[in-house]
């Protein structure tokens, strides 16, 4: 085995006690660092801002990108619930508008004493057409029949020209035919009634002609315009409009009056077809006698049995 000489021995044994002292010297209760482990930490901090700066930009860059990746992701689920909350908002208020309308057009259904009402829905209108025709959703299949007066929940608006088994045609008070009149009563301030025939309407004002005034009565505005339910068409009663001015006619023999409508023509939704009632004939007398007064008295034998 080779053996160490006594120098290397000698340098050998100083340096283990060089580093033993200074590692005691190290590990003792200090409050100052010396030099060279100033340097020590100096140089290994340094070494690490090296290599830490790098790896934070890198990681916030990353982070960044997910934050990025996750806000577009919850934008995108705030605005399908938006969208979400739009339409259930728009469905709610349809919802409202229609019971609203509805609960209006019962109510008129107990007015109609000597009718019977048909309720329909507006599924079509012509654009050339907007104030004067509408389609409706019942026809002959339902009971429909021409002539029949059509009204919604705050008044009239026209009657059926035109019936097929499954939809209607309804000429509105606003058109243009010149044979269109509705017969009409309008109380005076003495609460007397005063008739007329409601015919054609002016564009400008956009207001229907109450016509055939006698030119003495005197009305005023505001007066509610009424059908009178003379034509045997429209029921008695049914409002028409409002008096907004009352004038003479163009030979000066009778007043004319103009009327707002108080139906809205431009939003008519659901509508009230009123269906006459007709009153059927059995031929018996009612009276639990089963005698046929159509063809005559029964012959006596009968009954006996």
């Amino acid at each position: 085995m080779p053996h160490f000489s006594n120098k290397k021995l000698i340098i050998l044994l100083v340096s283990v006690i060089f580093l033993v002292a200074l590692i005691g010297f190290s590990l003792r209760d200090r409050h100052n660092a010396t030099l060279p482990e100033k340097i020590i930490k100096d140089t290994v901090g340094f070494a690490h801002s090296l290599v830490a700066k790098p790896a934070n930009y890198i990681t916030g860059i990353f982070s960044n990108i997910d934050s990025l990746l996750n806000t577009y992701e919850e934008n995108q689920r705030l605005k399908m619930r938006l969208e979400d909350f739009a339409v259930l908002k728009a469905e709610v208020s349809t919802l409202k508008a229609e019971n609203s309308s509805l609960r209006e057009l019962a109510s008129i259904e107990e007015s109609l004493r000597d009718f019977d009402p048909i309720q329909a829905t507006v599924i079509a209108r012509n654009p050339d057409q907007w104030e004067e025709k509408i389609i409706l959703n019942k026809g002959t299949a339902d009971g429909v029949e021409k002539n029949m007066a059509v009204m919604t929940s705050r008044g009239l608006v026209g009657k059926i020209v035109i019936a097929t088994p499954y939809t209607s045609e309804v000429e509105l008070l606003y058109t243009n035919n010149e044979n269109y009149r509705v017969s009409a009563v309008v109380h005076d301030e003495k609460n007397r009634e005063i008739h007329g025939l409601v015919e054609g309407y002016d564009v400008e004002r956009n207001e229907l002609l109450l016509k055939r005034l006698d030119s003495k009565v005197d009305l005023k505005e505001g007066g509610k315009v009424l059908s009178s339910g003379l034509g045997g068409i429209f029921p008695k009663g049914i409002l028409i409009g409002e008096i907004t001015e009352v004038t003479t006619d163009d030979f000066g023999l009778t007043k004319m009056a103009y009327v707002k409508p108080a139906a809205d023509f431009s939003m008519i939704e659901h509508v009230i077809i009123a269906k006459r009632k007709t009153i059927s004939v059995d031929g018996s007398d009612g009276g639990s006698t089963n005698e046929d007064l159509v063809n005559g008295p029964a012959d006596e034998n009968e009954g006996d049995e």
